[in-house]
């Protein structure tokens, strides 16, 4: 009998044997359950990211404007991250309780150390007489920013995107100690059912597939956001 399982629970028949590595009737008869965990993992990592692409914005631009300040945030976004997952979620856990909140704020704080160092290198990278010409021209600090400091600073921003995007994928599994690990319920899921494989190769193999895509797809972003570029390496 193939193993089926229903969504939120990871019950599994699995004395049977053989156990392989991949079992293609497996996923077609847990098709909707592993899209369920796949648009979990793809909503936690989104928002962790754009979340955190906010935060992180207005950081790196008080940071290039006193590099005291700057030297203590990036500091902090640093220890965050050395924090393990368990405190984290220990930390977040009375505010949040176990739900996909817990998780979402978590990965966030992890993405900053990816997210404010990019995007500080970003706008270090804009040419200070570049800024002169702008200012001579009458630009004001808003449409400086807007016209040519972020426009020039994209590719490092894109970079810090693409990087934190990635590292979010891999993270994100970690959420299943609260029950909220996207593709990772499948890979605990099958160490739970006696190394049931199949689960295991799926929850792994869906995560790298996933983080391919988002790169793939923020890659292609980039490219149209920065014709420019493209034009320069020719």
């Amino acid at each position: 009998m193939r193993p089926v399982l229903s969504a939120g629970t990871s019950v599994l028949a699995v004395d049977a044997a053989p156990n392989p590595w991949f079992d293609g009737s497996y996923v077609a008869d847990n098709w909707d359950t592993i899209m369920g965990y796949l648009g979990e993992h793809v909503r936690l990592t989104v928002g962790a990211v754009l979340i955190g692409a906010a935060i992180a914005l207005p950081l790196a631009l008080v940071a290039r404007r006193n590099r005291l300040l700057g030297a203590a945030v990036l500091s902090l976004s640093t220890v965050v991250y050395t924090i393990p997952s368990l405190a984290m979620f220990a930390l977040i856990f009375p505010f949040t309780g176990l739900s996909a909140t817990t998780v979402l704020v978590g990965l966030t704080a992890y993405s900053l150390v990816i997210l404010v160092r990019n995007f500080l290198v970003g706008l270090q990278g804009v040419p200070d007489d570049v800024q002169e010409a702008a200012r001579g021209m009458g630009y004001g600090a808003v449409r400086r920013f807007w016209q040519i400091e972020l426009p020039l600073a994209l590719p490092a921003f894109m970079a810090g995107l693409r990087i934190a995007t990635v590292s979010t994928v891999a993270l994100t599994t970690v959420g299943v100690l609260v029950g909220h690990g996207g593709l990772g319920q499948l890979i605990t899921g099958g160490f739970n059912a006696n190394f049931y494989r199949a689960e295991i190769v799926t929850g792994a193999v869906g995560c790298v597939l996933l983080a391919l895509v988002a790169d793939v797809l923020l890659a292609g972003v980039e490219r149209l956001l920065t014709p420019w570029a493209r034009a320069a390496r020719a």
